[in-house]
């Protein structure tokens, strides 16, 4: 899988995000990681930076905690919002769930007063992963809409994130079960439910195929390298880099191009620091971010360090941001 070109006498790699901003063909950027790395913070900080540098940009969270709000002290839905202080930056934040909800709740209301109306409806559903694929694409036909140059996905936590690129296999497989049950079965039902129910059984294939269509013009654009990548939150711990490179795998299974690493939360304390603690988390950090540079010593990996206060507001993720983009120089080596 290739990567953007980066010139290869660089080793390692720029310790930065720049490469991001300078490859201007981006057009979908998704952040994620473990739960609690700083992935908002990093998601929101891209977006500025790249402010800077494209017409107009879009932030959507699709982590049902939805801390955009939080980060930026300002109120986002589900409709896009210019951020304040900019004139090229909205956001938004967008409950995945609440689209397959509202599909459920129309087919039930389209089905009611007939006992076995829901009946192919409730086998679909029934399939592992259908109803985060089905809302993932309702969240693509929404942003497929928009005219934006780039967008930006904070992702929720790794494991619904890695579910979620796995929606073009697993709606195909709906579908495929479906067709194959409404040919099995299709007559059968229609002559229970009467005139009814092919009109219900054609209006859900005919949202599902919508889908599907959306799903693969978009899935193409996410495995084309000069459209998407992925950038991957960690902190130096055994469990967020183990869960950092099970992601990298599976993005790579997926063809989704991935070459940016933000280890964040990295202790400096000065030297001959009597503090016992900082110095005990400065050598556990020292050794995994060993293996962080041994395992991704191809991708550009961002240091970042624990700060005294939480980055909320505009004006601190701009400074945060800063640190994305221009290597950290701390007082002493990590």
């Amino acid at each position: 899988m290739s990567a953007i070109h980066i010139d290869a006498n660089l080793d390692p790699l720029e310790p930065s995000l720049q490469p991001i901003l300078d490859q201007t063909s981006l057009r979908w950027i998704f952040v994620g990681g473990k739960g609690g790395v700083g992935k908002t913070t990093t998601s929101c900080s891209l977006a500025i930076q790249l402010a800077k540098v494209r017409e107009s940009v879009l932030l959507i969270s699709t982590d049902p905690a939805h801390n955009l709000s939080d980060a930026f002290n300002q109120k986002f839905g589900k409709e896009a919002r210019k951020v304040n202080g900019f004139d090229n930056l909205s956001a938004m934040e967008i409950d995945p769930s609440g689209s397959i909800q509202e599909l459920l709740e129309s087919a039930e209301g389209a089905n009611a007063g007939n006992p076995l109306g829901g009946v192919m409806q409730d086998i679909a559903f029934s399939i592992p992963g259908v109803d985060e694929a089905m809302s993932f694409a309702e969240v693509l036909k929404q942003v497929k809409n928009l005219s934006y140059q780039v967008i930006i996905f904070d992702t929720a936590p790794t494991g619904h994130t890695l579910r979620f690129l796995q929606f073009p296999t697993v709606l195909e497989k709906a579908l495929g079960k479906i067709s194959e049950l409404s040919g099995r079965f299709g007559p059968m039902l229609n002559g229970i439910l009467g005139s009814q129910g092919a009109p219900q059984m054609e209006e859900m294939m005919s949202k599902m195929q919508g889908m599907r269509e959306v799903i693969g013009e978009v899935s193409k654009q996410f495995k084309d390298t000069e459209l998407t990548t992925f950038v991957c939150v960690m902190i130096a711990e055994f469990l967020s880099l183990y869960e950092t490179e099970r992601m990298i795998q599976e993005l790579n299974s997926y063809e989704i191009d991935t070459h940016s690493v933000v280890v964040n939360q990295l202790l400096f304390p000065a030297q001959g620091s009597a503090c016992d603690y900082c110095n005990a988390r400065r050598k556990m950090q020292k050794k995994y971010l060993g293996e962080i540079e041994q395992l991704y010593e191809d991708f550009n990996v961002v240091k970042v360090p624990m700060l005294t206060e939480e980055v909320r507001g505009t004006e601190k993720l701009k400074s945060f941001s800063e640190m994305l983009v221009k290597p950290y120089n701390p007082p002493g080596e990590l």
